[in-house]
């Protein structure tokens, strides 16, 4: 449960305003919460590949094929670049 401190000062429109304000902010944070320990975590090379690989040719002067198997998280697979 949520503790809401509303002005002194503040009307009963204007503390049915903070409250529903307030309230949309709760029910958004505890939907995304729900959607991202639903979503995979692990979503693969799909649509990355190619912008992976064009980084590479972009930054290194050379072109790669990249793997299904290669590391799908960022900073491990620019780790890895030189074994592609």
């Amino acid at each position: 449960m949520y503790e809401l401190d509303v002005p002194a000062d503040a009307d009963a429109e204007e503390a049915a305003a903070i409250a529903a304000a307030v309230g949309a902010h709760v029910r958004d944070g505890e939907r995304a919460a729900a959607a991202a320990a639903t979503t995979p975590s692990d979503e693969g090379w799909d649509g990355r590949r190619w912008t992976f690989a064009g980084r590479i040719d972009g930054l290194q002067s050379r072109s790669v094929r990249v793997p299904d198997g290669a590391p799908t998280d960022g900073w491990t697979a620019a780790g890895r670049t030189d074994r592609l």
